[in-house]
């Protein structure tokens, strides 16, 4: 490989971890990386070493929020068994559905999210506790666990902002928990597909672990960021990660 490109793909995924440990969206940077790099390679392959890499980064964030966050079990790990599940279809799926046919939507859900997000400024800044009930909890499971996560499985891109969204708009966890919550179904969703590309011979094993090992690092630092500096933190780089995940997708849908 051109040393270049390596460079490349190893600050994407530095990058790539930091974001996602932070707000979600790391996608964003180290799933275009790998399409530059690798022009002409086939897409599911692609998918699948991003996977290898994105779960190293997801759990190596997750594990380091538990250790500082508590964590609602009770809620977490039916979400995240329905994750497991969901991202495998979705990974199934990516090999016979279009994600070009899909990004008009992705857009206006993130326009959508992006709406909610400055109409409300005070949004993830303090916990909701009265959105707290067994309806709302069921509602944030089906979202995250199955939704969301199939979505993950079958393109990937803003994933964890979506997951972070979900928790503090249906049940009102503020920016920083949410995202605490976020990593553990991320890391689900991440495992679930990274099988099912496996299976499929999908993955360049060595580059996702040599990636995976910069994810960590990346996600090691953004999840101890987060912490450190806060909700309203948190919430400008959704903002900025949002906005340019707007500007990737329709590009893609209108620039080309």
């Amino acid at each position: 490989m051109d040393p270049g490109l390596f460079a490349l793909l190893i600050a994407a995924a530095l990058f790539a971890g930091w974001v996602d440990a932070v707000v979600g969206g790391g996608g964003l940077i180290q799933l275009p990386a790998l399409l530059v790099a690798f022009p002409t390679a086939p897409p599911a392959l692609m998918l699948g070493t991003n996977k290898m890499a994105s779960v190293f980064g997801t759990a190596t964030s997750a594990i380091t929020y538990a250790r500082k966050i508590k964590l609602d079990h009770r809620l977490l790990w039916p979400t995240v068994g329905l994750a497991l599940v969901g991202s495998g279809g979705g990974a199934v799926a990516a090999l016979a559905v279009s994600a070009s046919a899909l990004k008009p939507i992705i857009i206006a859900v993130l326009l959508a999210v992006l709406v909610l997000v400055v109409a409300k400024p005070q949004l993830g800044l303090e916990p909701q506790p009265r959105l707290r009930t067994p309806v709302r909890g069921a509602a944030v499971m089906l979202v995250c666990g199955v939704a969301i996560a199939f979505y993950d499985g079958m393109i990937g891109p803003g994933t964890g902002i979506f997951l972070s969204v979900a928790f503090t708009t249906i049940i009102g966890l503020d920016y920083v928990v949410a995202a605490a919550h976020t990593k553990v179904v991320n890391a689900a969703t991440n495992f679930g597909a990274l099988v099912v590309f496996g299976i499929q011979g999908n993955i360049w094993w060595l580059l996702g672990l040599t990636l995976g090992l910069c994810c960590m690092a990346g996600a090691w630092f953004g999840a101890r960021t987060a912490m450190a500096r806060g909700t309203r933190f948190v919430r400008v780089v959704l903002v900025v990660v949002v906005l340019a995940l707007l500007a990737r997708l329709s590009w893609d849908v209108w620039g080309a």
